[in-house]
């Protein structure tokens, strides 16, 4: 189709949908291969650039008293067809091979809008772009195009494939579909997207390909049922198609024989609003679909312009009745007298036929997509020439400040102005072409709406576009999504479901990295979010909670009041006091006795002092540790216990002198052993005790200590003693004490006398030196508050063991037989024993 102008613009379509190649026989001439299915959209293309031209034609503001022309040819969805095309355009020569016509031929042109398919444009453009000639594509979306240095002179008015899978991956990300198919179409368009999917896929949403399927351009059906068996295995919910109409039908027809429902399609571009696929037959299974559309727009005239489109009529001068009458045919399914003989039920084409009373979608123009892209590529082609015009003479861009006019107008003048093109639609879209060629990306978002009547609606529901600061954005509605899933909502496709907090992702060995296991936290560590790459370690005072999604308080132990165990021991600590207290007032009572005084009264209450004392030390291993219960609890205890064994050692050596003093020339061994000597000796043995202390307290005190090595979910509360040499130092003058005075109570036993106290010593110091001696081994196996609990054991043990072998006897005949509580019977009963 044709119409001679002052410039004239080439373009190529879709006009026809597949193409019959003869046999080559290499005995004849090859012949042209021979378009079949016409396509009324793909022609509806082509009259959109007739109009668009016409439009400018008519503008006074625009390329004045230039009237532009046009050279339109149909490619018939066939490469060498397309490419020759291509060259014909360029090259002003013609052969009008599709319709068998010969024509005389076009003057060259100053640029091309199309083609449609990335591969044609791509062929075409690697030679054309050798010579610079400016192609403007309203439907090649091959990010390879992009490539500036292999395409010189190609433009377009639709976003590069790459911005597409941006898009995409908007979409996934918005929906939370991390595991996901992909099938492509075996040629540029689909191999490409695919290289880019795969790259941009990870590393934009940290989704994954479940799989990825070429489909045939042959549509063999054993490939296109292996693919579909894929799908159906796959725990992918989502499919991605990047590929055309004719891959879908065929698809679809095998999806339908697998039965394979349950899938969201995510369409591209190229089939997103295609009617072609609006069947009752494929509506159970493609409704709902979401799809990335070339934006609409609105072109005001266009349905006036096509209504006026008729066989008869030869508009504004231009040619190409032929291709007018094959769309009269195909329309109202008839045939022209001068197309050969009828078939059996066609009728014959009369000219009367009126397009607004057929059904047909070549009139709606309520969803402009590729048209608006031809009318935007067309325009920028206009404005590029206008600026040629308005170029001032010496201020020109070219060698010495020349301008360019159409007389000598070459096609590299008209990219330098094509790249610098900037207006405004009437829709109010911009269109510029970046350093690429590439137009300002924007997509609409369309969901398949299936209407109550067996229709299907293309709804907006959002737009992608790309902003200078935060990249592609998308913009969704999603209550006005329709969902072919019961409930009406969005499925999970995920390999592996998050990993909830508490837990961290460990990938599957051999799998996509959005298949993993979710591997609970260890113990004392974290994750406190979903999805979690690894576990955290919680502060040394914190510990994991129980379910490891956030850190707590580490529980405290010691040795405490409100536990069972410290009650116990504070109750035997008190009762033992009171014990000593009990004793200590019988004592006083009774202390002009002859059972009192019969051993230094003065020891006695002083060794019921210090034994109560001594039940009362333990109170203070009880209680959180502090600085100075850590200094105090040993020092005390150490004194306390060495004033205890002092006056016990001192009452033992007082029963060996007495015994010594009865025999004859041993009167003077009692002034060694006088009330002031037994008090000096008290006290001196207690001040060394009182000394080790203060040098241990002085030089290496003992101090609390946060103790994290028993448990690790704990902190153990203790006393560390700092010195262990002043702490063995501590209880061996203890021991040495304890042992001397078992030694001597032990020589002093069998010495004749009614009530000898040094039995009683005897056997009170066996039961301390057997406690303490299993003290130190339980002490040192014993963890913790345990640790002081054993101590408190020792102490209160051997306070009990001195009290009652000690005291127990007195208090008995004291209390109980007050007639051996006389001077005569103790010693009577001694002479008695003697004669006996």
């Amino acid at each position: 189709m044709h119409k001679p102008g002052d410039v004239v613009l080439g373009g190529l379509f879709e006009v026809h949908y597949s193409s019959v190649f003869p046999e080559w026989t290499y005995t004849s001439e090859p012949q042209w291969p021979i378009c079949k299915g016409f396509d009324t959209l793909g022609f509806r293309h082509a009259m959109t650039m007739a109009f668009t031209i016409d439009e400018i034609n008519r503008k006074s503001d625009l390329l004045p008293n230039v009237t532009l022309g046009y050279s339109l040819y149909d490619n018939c969805v066939a490469l060498v067809i397309g490419f020759s095309g291509g060259l014909s355009l360029a090259s002003g020569r013609e052969e009008h091979y599709v319709f068998e016509e010969n024509c005389l031929g076009t003057p060259p042109v100053l640029g091309i809008v199309g083609d449609s398919a990335s591969t044609f444009s791509i062929a075409t453009s690697n030679v054309l772009g050798l010579f610079k000639m400016p192609i403007v594509s309203y439907f090649s979306t091959c990010s390879c195009l992009s490539n500036r240095q292999r395409f010189p002179s190609f433009f377009r008015t639709i976003p590069s494939d790459a911005f597409q899978v941006r898009a995409m991956i908007q979409i996934l990300q918005h929906f939370s579909w991390t595991w996901v198919g992909l099938l492509v179409s075996d040629d540029d368009y689909g191999l490409h997207v695919a290289r880019s999917f795969q790259s941009d896929l990870t590393q934009s949403s940290g989704a994954c390909l479940a799989y990825v399927e070429v489909l045939p351009l042959d549509s063999d059906p054993t490939k296109l049922s292996r693919i579909v068996d894929v799908m159906k295995i796959s725990t992918a919910r989502v499919v991605m198609v990047f590929a055309h109409e004719f891959h879908i039908i065929h698809l679809m027809a095998e999806v339908i024989r697998q039965n394979v429902t349950g899938l969201q399609w995510i369409a591209s571009e190229a089939w997103t609003v295609s009617t072609v696929l609006q069947t009752p037959e494929l509506m159970p299974y493609l409704r709902g679909t979401l799809g990335i559309a070339i934006r609409r727009g609105e072109i005001p005239g266009l349905r006036e312009f096509l209504i006026q489109i008729h066989p008869d009529k030869v508009k504004n001068g231009s040619s190409g009745t032929s291709m007018v009458r094959q769309f009269w045919e195909s329309t109202f399914r008839c045939k022209f007298a001068s197309s050969g003989w009828l078939k059996a039920g066609e009728k014959l084409c009369n000219g009367e036929e009126d397009l607004q009373n057929v059904e047909s979608d070549f009139l709606d123009v309520s969803n402009l997509r590729p048209e608006y892209n031809i009318y935007k590529a067309v325009y920028s082609l206009a404005y590029a020439l206008d600026d040629v015009m308005k170029c001032e003479p010496g201020r020109g861009p070219f060698s010495g400040h020349s301008c360019a006019n159409l007389q000598t107008l070459e096609p590299w003048q008209v990219v330098h102005y094509l790249q610098k093109v900037n207006f405004t639609t009437p829709f109010g879209d911009q269109v510029s072409f970046d350093e690429n060629g590439d137009a300002l990306p924007i997509y609409d978002v369309i969901n398949w709406l299936w209407l109550s009547d067996g229709k299907i609606k293309f709804q907006n529901v959002g737009e992608v576009k790309r902003s200078d600061f935060k990249g592609e954005v998308l913009k969704i509605d999603e209550d006005k999504i329709f969902w072919n899933f019961i409930p009406k909502k969005p499925p999970r496709s995920v390999c592996s479901e998050s990993c909830p907090p508490g837990t961290r992702m460990a990938r599957k060995k051999g799998e996509p990295e959005c298949c993993f296991d979710c591997v609970p936290c260890s113990e004392g560590k974290i994750s406190n979010k979903t999805d979690s790459m690894e576990c955290t370690s919680c502060p040394e005072d914190f510990w994991s909670s129980p379910k490891h999604d956030h850190c707590v308080p580490k529980k405290t132990e010691f040795l405490s009041f409100h536990e069972p165990l410290g009650i116990c021991l504070t109750t035997a600590s008190l009762l033992g006091t009171f014990l000593c207290a009990v004793v200590l007032g019988i004592f006083i009572r009774h202390r002009s006795t002859p059972m009192v005084r019969a051993n230094n009264t003065e020891l006695s209450f002083l060794l019921l002092v210090s034994l109560k004392l001594c039940f009362l030390c333990s109170l203070l291993f009880i209680g959180r540790p502090r600085l100075w219960t850590c200094r105090l609890r040993h020092a005390t205890f150490g004194i306390i216990f060495v004033l205890c064994v002092s006056c016990i050692l001192v009452k033992t050596m007082v029963v060996l002198a007495v015994f010594k003093a009865s025999k004859p020339g041993g009167g003077a061994v009692l002034m060694w052993f006088g009330v002031m000597q037994q008090r000096g000796t008290v006290l001196v043995l207690t001040s060394i005790q009182a000394a080790i202390c203060t040098v241990w307290i002085v030089f290496s005190s003992p101090s609390p200590h946060k103790n994290t090595k028993y448990y690790n979910d704990k902190i153990v509360y203790e006393c560390v003693v700092g010195s262990t040499i002043g702490f063995i130092v501590l209880l061996g003058y203890i021991g040495f004490l304890a042992i001397l005075s078992f030694l001597l109570a032990f020589l002093a036993r069998n010495l004749p006398d009614n009530f000898n106290e040094a039995k009683l010593i005897t056997f009170s110091m066996l039961i301390f030196c057997a406690v303490w001696v299993a003290f130190v081994p339980a002490y040192v196996n014993s963890p913790g508050k345990y640790a002081d609990a054993v101590e408190i054991f020792a102490i209160l043990s051997s306070s009990f063991g001195l009290l009652v072998a000690l005291f127990g006897p007195k208090c008995y005949i004291i209390l109980l037989r007050p007639e051996w509580n006389t001077k005569k019977a103790i010693m009577g009963r001694g002479t008695t024993n003697s004669s006996k």
